[in-house]
């Protein structure tokens, strides 16, 4: 510093030079990797025709190779023709209906139930001490641990199948309901409070119309629970139903009608769930 100063005196006093400027970087557009942007329907269509191409190929590759004995793993076209001969001779339709009967029942049960415990836990905290010792705590105990006592209480006919489908979802739904309240912003409801609304009005008008969109996703959610128990249900003392099916298959090493019936169950639940998306776009159009 010294001998700078000597050597130049006014280098202290000098304006310092201004850096050059940074290029600017723009972030390049990208289709395949947008966030929250349009998607070109021709590649979402590549896309799924993918997601659903690769497991057909490498379940007919596995199948005709011989890696795994075809009792155990039947090529496509053999599970196809089984199906096919299933709703031509067995009657497969019935038990389809009789599945998505006890589907329903018991979905719809559980969402009449867990959609105002839900609302009410979330809303107010008397209600979430008043719930949460039992919802939480039963919702970590096993459902197929309850299905003899639910055999005792119900019986072997369809109250105790739909009471098991009830039993597996229910109290997720409450959960899940309850979390989706509690992320409604204050601001909302100090708005109502100031513009005169009384505690059931801000109930009904401000909290159920804002947690509409998470609900009908928690259902669409949860509605594939329901198939999961579906099965666990169709034990108990069921002469019908895809569960069955795929139970009376299994002990007679049936694999091309085991894994018919697990596809049908997946062909209902993707109808399902895009019902759901449907019901959410024609009720809640605001959510998008």
């Amino acid at each position: 510093m010294i001998i700078q100063w000597l050597i130049d005196p006014f280098a202290f006093f000098a304006v310092p030079k201004p850096l050059p400027p940074r290029p600017k970087s723009y972030l390049k557009p990208s289709v395949f990797w947008g966030i929250r942007q349009g998607f070109p329907v021709w590649l979402s269509i590549l896309l799924i025709a993918t997601a659903l191409g690769l497991p057909l190929l490498a379940w007919t590759i596995a199948s005709l190779s011989q890696w795994v004995p075809t009792m155990f793993l039947p090529t496509p076209l053999t599970v196809l023709l089984s199906g096919i001969q299933m709703f031509r001779d067995e009657d497969l339709m019935r038990d389809i209906l009789a599945s998505c009967g006890r589907v329903l029942l018991g979905f719809l049960a559980a969402a009449l139930v867990g959609i105002p415990i839900g609302i009410l836990m979330g809303t107010f905290s008397s209600m979430e001490r008043l719930f949460i010792p039992i919802v939480g705590t039963v919702r970590y105990m096993p459902v197929a641990a309850f299905v003899p006592l639910i055999i005792l209480w119900a019986g072997l006919e369809e109250l105790s199948k739909v009471v098991i489908i009830f039993m597996g979802i229910v109290f997720f739904n409450a959960l899940m309901i309850a979390d989706a309240v509690k992320f409604i912003p204050s601001e909302m409801l100090n708005v109502a409070y100031t513009l005169g609304a009384k505690r059931h009005q801000v109930l009904m008008r401000v909290i159920f119309p804002a947690v509409m969109p998470s609900i009908i996703d928690t259902l669409r959610v949860n509605v594939a629970g329901a198939w999961n128990y579906l099965v666990i249900s169709e034990l108990v003392g069921a002469d019908r139903g895809l569960g069955f099916r795929i139970v009376q298959a299994q002990r007679f090493v049936q694999t091309d009608k085991v894994l018919f019936s697990i596809i049908v169950i997946g062909a209902i639940g993707l109808l399902t769930d895009y019902l759901f998306k449907l019901l959410a776009k024609m009720i809640t159009p605001w959510a998008e």
